[in-house]
């Protein structure tokens, strides 16, 4: 309870600071105050900052170039290219875990490791190789085209035209 407490007067002091700027700058603020909700809750203040600093960035070169103002819509889009950034560099970073990171077990409620979740060598492996078991998991037709290949059978044009779309529809799409 006391760092929720701790937190909203943080917050609170945050907004404050803001509350004190003037010109183009309370400007500045107001515009990437209406873009930070796109991004976690916990870097949504350092969103503002780099959507403002983008701006002075922005408003810098223009000076320098005799350009004139930001404009309203250039403000916007600078924000969302801001906001779109921010997710491009979110996807860009790896999620490792550690084996002996504690998750907490949905079923029960307590804390494992997350070593004790993987499997172990009680499970049959000899039953999950053999071909009875593969053929569970697919479609009869699929299945019955399997034979016909390992037979040594041409395929019906309607047996390869079901192969092909079935491999199209599972595989994965390259980026």
């Amino acid at each position: 309870m006391r760092q929720q407490e701790l937190y909203r007067e943080i917050m609170a002091a945050a907004e404050q600071a803001y509350s004190q700027l003037n010109g183009k700058w309370l400007e500045w603020c107001n515009i990437a105050k209406r873009f930070e909700h796109k991004v976690e809750a916990q870097d949504r203040y350092d969103m503002r900052h780099t959507i403002i600093l983008a701006f002075a960035g922005q408003q810098a070169r223009n000076e320098r170039l005799g350009k004139p103002e930001l404009s309203f819509y250039g403000m916007l889009r600078i924000a969302s290219h801001c906001v779109a950034d921010y997710w491009r560099q979110q996807k860009r970073q790896l999620t490792i875990l550690s084996l002996n990171t504690e998750i907490v077990d949905s079923e029960t409620g307590d804390t494992i490791e997350l070593m004790d979740t993987l499997a172990d060598d009680s499970i049959d492996i000899e039953a999950w190789l053999e071909r009875s078991t593969w053929e569970l998991g697919y479609p009869k037709r699929l299945v019955a085209i399997a034979y016909k290949l390992d037979n040594g059978k041409n395929l019906t044009p309607t047996d390869s035209q079901y192969l092909w779309r079935y491999r199209k529809r599972t595989q994965k799409r390259l980026l």
